[in-house]
């Protein structure tokens, strides 16, 4: 890289930074305080307990399995070319609200310390009967910030009943007054190539690293190319194969799994995941889904990403094709649903799962466990209850995460201030 490349990269997030400063007095006025119901304090988790990796990540293997290339060859002679991350923003149909058109429960449900420097929320018609899951950005993708010349958010949903199926909204965010977004479908091939279904799975974790999306389910960690969006070819509410061409629950895009991790043995599996580009090379943080008040701890671990060209965006692995833990932790906080590793501190959100309540956002080492107080009571429930996700976006400084149908961005900065 230049150092002119560097000079504007730097100017950029200062002129970020200082839209987030404008930002943020107005959002913390829309925060609603916490009840005294709220006040358990007792729940410290304390120091992270480093776990041996030669003996106790045995069980946080992954086996990849990769879809050969003439499948996903003849599922696009079938469809069509593939298009990029460019051709579907171009396609962007819907708007977010801006946190002025918020309603008041919507802004309620964004954390009171540290409060959002930035909020928008979607519409009830398109998420109508859908559950809101992992969010991740070009922040991730690309250490600039951007995809091409473009911000992007990406933000997985989930159907709440029916056929259970899993979806993506494209969000161009290259505008920060305006973001719009479309959907693609999340799919598996089938048949050779032939066909495909719905990826029939909660999304639980969102990472979008250089040109793949890895997205963690019950089923095991998909793997997406951001190079291979395919076109549906036919409107229809059916999911692959239908007459006439092929569809994907009436939206206009497809993303078909071009591969998949899956946990060897009866180990934990991942389900919060985010990247952490403070580590060489970059890696992969996931903490597993232990159920609040379980007395279960929650494990927690990295792997680290190839470093083969040919191999971008996927796990480094060994002859065998499988994925071995770099790093692992033993946290007491359970109920987790978003972690975020920087540096030498663990972020844990543990949301109450109710964009109606407040959760807590805690910050783990080796050495002790710290969250923010706020209210009169001095409770460390200040988060929001219905966050499930955390993204680091490095080259702004800022940590999306989403509740219910807010989505909302604050500095990292200003989170561990509001720590101490």
């Amino acid at each position: 890289m230049t150092q002119r490349g560097r000079h504007r990269r730097r100017k950029r997030g200062r002129a970020v930074r200082a839209f987030l400063a404008g930002t943020a007095l107005a959002l913390t006025a829309a925060a609603t305080m916490i009840s005294a119901s709220q006040a358990t304090v007792g729940d410290d988790p304390g120091a992270l307990k480093p776990l041996a990796v030669s003996a106790d990540t045995a069980g946080l293997r992954l086996q990849e399995s990769l879809v050969p290339r003439r499948t996903l060859d003849r599922l696009a002679d079938a469809m069509g070319r593939p298009v990029g991350v460019r051709t579907v923003l171009d396609d962007a149909d819907r708007s977010l609200r801006t946190a002025a058109d918020c309603r008041t429960a919507e802004r309620a449900s964004l954390p009171v310390k540290p409060a959002a420097t930035r909020a928008y929320c979607w519409n009830d018609v398109d998420t109508e009967g859908w559950r809101p899951g992992a969010v991740t950005t070009s922040g991730d993708a690309d250490d600039d910030g951007h995809w091409g010349a473009d911000r992007v958010i990406l933000s997985g949903w989930t159907e709440g009943g029916g056929r259970g199926l899993a979806r993506v909204a494209f969000i161009n965010a290259t505008d920060p007054e305006h973001l719009s977004y479309t959907w693609a479908l999340l799919t598996v091939p089938v048949d050779g190539g032939r066909d495909y279904r719905g990826l029939s799975s909660a999304v639980a974790g969102l990472v979008w690293y250089q040109g793949k999306l890895l997205v963690t389910t019950a089923d095991g960690l998909y793997v997406y190319d951001m190079h291979r969006v395919q076109r549906t070819t036919v409107e229809s509410s059916g999911v692959g194969r239908v007459r006439g061409g092929y569809a994907a629950a009436g939206y206009r895009y497809a993303l078909p799994a071009v591969g998949v991790y899956r946990t060897v043995g009866p180990g934990p599996r991942p389900s919060a995941l985010s990247l952490d580009r403070s580590t060489a090379p970059d890696s992969l943080v996931a903490g597993e889904r232990v159920p609040a008040e379980s007395g279960r701890h929650t494990r927690l671990w990295r792997w680290a990403f190839s470093s083969d060209p040919e191999r971008a965006g996927l796990l480094a692995t060994d002859s065998a094709g499988r994925a071995l833990a770099d790093e692992a932790f033993e946290s007491k906080a359970d109920g987790v649903r978003g972690v975020l590793s920087y540096g030498a501190h663990w972020y844990l959100d543990r949301a109450t799962g109710s964009a109606a309540d407040h959760g807590t956002l805690w910050r783990q080492d080796a050495k002790d466990a710290w969250a923010a107080e706020c209210g009169a009571d001095e409770t460390r429930h200040c988060w929001s209850g219905g966050a499930g996700s955390l993204s680091y976006w490095e080259e702004t400084g800022e940590v999306w995460s989403q509740s219910g149908r807010t989505l909302f961005a604050l500095p990292l900065s200003a989170i561990d201030r509001s720590i101490g």
